[in-house]
């Protein structure tokens, strides 16, 4: 299997762990970021391809799959923020991670990406390792906020296991370029609607700051999970995407001084563990 699936895989959840941060920095409403991550992220595509002589990759029809995916990609980023704020984070992170786990299913069952008993356990104990991170703490309150936040999180979590199947599914001769440029554009464009009496006043500490939010996961981020996704079967970059919580972690434990207890400290440990595995066995077989 290529490697440089796995080096992507990585490097976009490297990338997409950063968003709290841009997030914080800015002050802006989850909206305004969504949108300034998605729209600047497809203009940093089109300089890059600019660069690079390849502009024609925009000028053709994506299909309606990768279309779809646009959708896909701001309903779990919109979804994920409005699960917040009627439940906790680690509901809606607990919830929204299972997103990896059911592509893998869903990927084995229908497009003959089977999972063998060492993908499974790899995966599993990725999961857990996420459980522990949340300190197995998860509230059941059993109020109303709680029921309307929870099922935020799973339209965010159908809205994320959509966007890696899909991927998986779209036509191979629909080159990366043209599949990342559109699904970062058609999903900026679903979230104009929210924007309407909501735009921010523009100073330039938050400007600098939402272009690194289109640059780093905007741009880099999403062009690395497409080229990832085109490259690796779904068991594979699911468990990588646990790294993306790690990272996401480390930053607010150096940067927000949010320290993690022993227990957080072994669920990080064993989820590095289960992705490298998990890409070295990749590297060395064709399954």
């Amino acid at each position: 299997m290529n490697a440089g699936g796995i080096t992507a895989a990585i490097v976009a959840a490297l990338c997409m762990g950063t968003m709290g941060v841009f997030s914080r920095k800015t002050g802006f409403t989850a909206e305004v970021i969504t949108f300034f991550r998605l729209f600047g992220g497809s203009l940093f595509l089109l300089l890059f391809l600019g660069v690079k002589g390849n502009l024609r990759h925009v000028c053709s029809w994506p299909g309606w799959p990768v279309i779809l995916n646009g959708c896909f990609l701001s309903g779990f980023i919109l979804f994920y923020v409005e699960a917040m704020n009627y439940t906790t984070m680690a509901n809606a992170i607990m919830v929204l991670y299972l997103a990896p786990l059911i592509a893998s299913v869903f990927a084995h069952l229908f497009l003959k990406e089977r999972l063998n008993i060492t993908s499974v356990l790899l995966i599993c104990g990725a999961l857990f390792g996420f459980a522990m991170m949340l300190e197995f703490n998860i509230s059941f309150a059993g109020d109303s906020n709680y029921l309307i936040g929870m099922g935020y999180a799973l339209l965010g979590l159908c809205c994320y296991s959509g966007f890696i199947i899909i991927n998986r599914m779209i036509n191979e001769d629909i080159h990366v370029y043209t599949r990342t440029y559109y699904q970062l554009l058609v999903g900026a464009l679903c979230v104009v609607p929210y924007l309407f009496g909501h735009l921010p006043a523009l100073s330039l500490h938050n400007t600098l700051w939402s272009i690194g939010a289109a640059f780093i996961p905007g741009f880099l981020g999403i062009l690395c999970a497409v080229i990832a996704l085109n490259q690796l079967p779904a068991a594979t970059f699911g468990t990588l995407a646990y790294f993306e919580p790690i990272f996401v972690i480390i930053l607010g434990w150096f940067i927000f001084d949010e320290r993690l207890g022993a227990l957080q400290l072994g669920g990080c440990a064993i989820i590095l563990c289960c992705g490298i595995i998990k890409g070295y066995l990749s590297t060395n077989s064709h399954e």
